[in-house]
């Protein structure tokens, strides 16, 4: 009768905030908040095509704006958002302007790249979780900006995993560009509210640490938006998240791209599938190439496993407000060569010590126990630097 009651609440909670999504409004659409700040300058753009104001891209309303935009960088998936390996500096051909990768040779702007740029516009949808690499890309930027003495406006917006706070903490000896900070795989916060903490704890990597504060930084904040709301993005923020169940099963499922399994990876449901050749189950399907998947792991082979696809209402009950490991532990559980299960799991994980825990057998809840001392301590953190009312369970 409990699961029932919870079950409904959580239907109506979604159903609530699907329509309060219709007014929030992303900090892109603020246009008076800071077109002033880009008048008679030299703009460079971090963007991709979830960049958007309505249905126009930003790049091409401020063009229309008469904004003096000089130069794009580009993250991971590129500006169009469609590919799925390390991609080259380029020309936009609809606009002409040049576009920088910061997921190809290099992950940090240049003094050169910034040499004839007065401001960085930095606007991006990013999902909420830790090896998700729009953060990582977000603090190169900002590190970039503070060496080179440009100011940096973040154009906020809704983070669609914002309503709650998860995980293992990472451990600065495991930092990789898939995660470069002391934060759980679900830390519950805007990208706005992310940079803000960058600064305040002086994360960013430059000399001295001090150095950080001299960033001339300033967000521009959503509207209509808290840490209550469930946002579901207009645009599917990279080729491998399509839809709004696939961001909500991401931190958990992706857990387990650093094991043998496939996530679903050249499947129209990446994310809320997975499985194996090895294992046994019902449930089966075939990774193909696709855009932004073009060489899936185990490419044509029919692999066995499990499937969450559902409604968002359901994938949304299967994740209530936490990072769901039973997917994992049961994967394990069920994979006949042990030794080879795990493959760079620690620089997803963010610790060695999920992985030990996980092969000694562990259950669901001493494993989640664990994380707390170090989630307590963040959530104290996070406290200080959060723009938008917080969930109520904080």
């Amino acid at each position: 009768m409990i699961k029932k009651i919870k079950g409904i609440l959580l239907i109506l909670l979604f159903s609530n905030i699907l329509h309060a999504t219709e007014i929030i409004k992303p900090g892109a659409e603020q246009l008076d908040a800071y077109l002033p700040l880009l008048k008679n300058k030299r703009v460079a753009v971090f963007a991709n095509h979830s960049s958007l104001i309505g249905k126009e891209s930003l790049i091409d309303v401020l063009l229309k704006k008469k904004i003096h935009v000089v130069k794009i960088f580009a993250p991971e998936h590129g500006f169009r958002g469609e590919v799925d390996s390390r991609i080259n500096d380029s020309v936009d051909t609809r606009t002409g302007l040049l576009i920088i990768s910061l997921y190809g040779k290099k992950l940090t702007p240049t003094a050169n790249d910034l040499q004839n740029v007065d401001v960085v516009l930095f606007d991006i949808q990013d999902v909420g979780v830790r090896f998700y690499t729009y953060i990582s890309s977000l603090q190169k930027m900002m590190e970039a900006a503070v060496n080179n003495h440009k100011p940096l406006i973040i154009l906020d917006r809704p983070n669609p995993n914002g309503f709650y706070v998860d995980g293992p903490v990472l451990n600065r000896q495991y930092r990789s560009f898939t995660g470069m900070q002391p934060v759980p795989v679900v830390y519950g916060m805007t990208i706005g509210e992310y940079a803000k903490m960058l600064v305040g704890e002086k994360w960013l990597n430059v000399t001295p640490r001090e150095k950080a504060r001299d960033l001339q930084l300033t967000v521009i904040r959503c509207m209509n938006y808290t840490h209550n709301s469930l946002y579901v993005p207009p645009v599917k923020p990279s080729p491998n998240l399509p839809d709004i169940q696939s961001i909500y099963l991401y931190p958990s499922i992706g857990m387990m791209e650093g094991t043998v399994m496939s996530v679903g990876r050249g499947t129209t449901q990446p994310f809320q599938i997975f499985g194996h050749p090895r294992i046994h189950a019902q449930f089966h399907f075939t990774p193909v190439p696709m855009p932004g998947a073009e060489s899936p792991r185990f490419k044509y082979k029919k692999c066995y496993g499990w499937s969450l696809a559902h409604n968002p209402q359901s994938v949304l009950q299967k994740v209530q407000g936490k990072l769901q490991i039973r997917y994992l532990l049961e994967a394990y559980r069920l994979f006949p060569a042990k030794k080879h299960f795990f493959a760079g799991f620690n620089s997803v994980s963010g610790n060695s010590q999920l992985m030990e825990q996980i092969k000694s057998g562990m259950s669901e809840k001493e494993i989640r126990s664990s994380w707390q001392p170090q989630l307590t301590e963040f959530k104290k953190i996070r406290k200080k630097y959060l723009l938008y009312p917080d969930f109520h369970s904080a």
